[in-house]
């Protein structure tokens, strides 16, 4: 690895968000650094892309960090990735970094969230990535998140992650009061759950609604990120995305499967015999 390596940074709170800015500060002296992110706040919109209207992309300036390649994008993180890999980047940076968000993106989460989604887009171009988030919407201490970004981007590059995989790292609540330390953890199982509030239209009388959220909880295991971070401690979770197959249930079930909708789709193929056929060991000559 070369001496300072080449840094994409994004978010899902928007160019002009704290977090994003505390994110720069963390690795603008220790990496060559550019910035690429939504024009406006995109949270929540997973990895979503933009197809049914043009997309922007602008310079942007931070009055405190004058020299700062910044670049806004009118999309979502995802696209913001895509654009910065394809038109804005001479060539392809050593780690893609999103955040820091506000609000806990720990647990199942990550599927909705477009700070996760940048990254996995990343890993996706095969691009190291780690997605950074405070569990604290309302008081982010982002001062004491920015101390420990370092800690996290030279231990993946010296310590490359698994094809397909990124890092989730969350900062708990209350870092100022509550730290134990940082931990390699596993992903909890809450999310937050839709909690809809109907309301009367003003003028055409008839309901809209807010989708609302709350927490969907669960028994966590003591090593995943959920508990772990009540428990004033960082966490940080390999999150593998390579391949999603369930690849028992697919061994286990797929000869059955395959019967079944088949012949109830009229056909008379027997498919465990053309897997037995398959998996045969050949005789000599039959293959060059």
């Amino acid at each position: 690895m070369k001496n300072r390596p080449s840094i994409l940074i994004t978010n899902d709170d928007g160019i002009h968000a704290p977090g994003i800015k505390h994110l720069w500060k963390a690795l603008s002296t220790i990496a060559d650094v550019i910035v690429v992110a939504p024009a406006y706040e995109q949270s929540a919109v997973g990895l979503s892309i933009t197809i049914r209207h043009p997309l922007k992309i602008e310079k942007v300036e931070w009055h405190f960090a004058p020299k700062a390649n910044l670049w806004s994008v009118n999309g979502t993180p995802a696209d913001c990735v895509k654009l910065a890999l394809t038109v804005i980047m001479q060539t392809k940076p050593d780690l893609i970094i999103s955040g820091i968000n506000r609000g806990s993106n720990a647990g199942r989460n990550i599927l909705y969230s477009g700070t996760v989604a940048a990254v996995i887009e990343g890993t996706l171009h095969n691009i190291q990535g780690v997605a950074f988030s405070i569990a604290d919407f309302i008081n982010p201490e982002y001062e004491k998140a920015e101390k420990l970004i370092p800690k996290f981007i030279d231990y993946i590059l010296n310590h490359p992650l698994p094809t397909g995989t990124f890092l989730n790292v969350n900062f708990p609540k209350g870092m100022a009061n509550l730290f134990n330390g940082i931990r390699f953890a596993k992903q909890g199982l809450e999310y937050w759950a839709e909690n809809p509030e109907a309301r009367d239209h003003p003028a055409e009388g008839s309901p809209y609604y807010w989708l609302g959220a709350k927490i969907a909880q669960f028994d966590e295991h003591q090593d995943c990120d959920i508990h772990l971070l009540k428990e004033g401690f960082v966490t940080a979770v390999p999150i593998h995305i390579q391949d999603l197959t369930h690849h028992k249930h697919f061994e286990e079930h797929r000869v059955a499967f395959e019967n079944i909708v088949n012949k109830e789709a009229g056909s008379s193929i027997r498919f465990e015999e053309i897997y037995d056929r398959v998996n045969e060991v050949p005789s000599p000559g039959i293959f060059p």
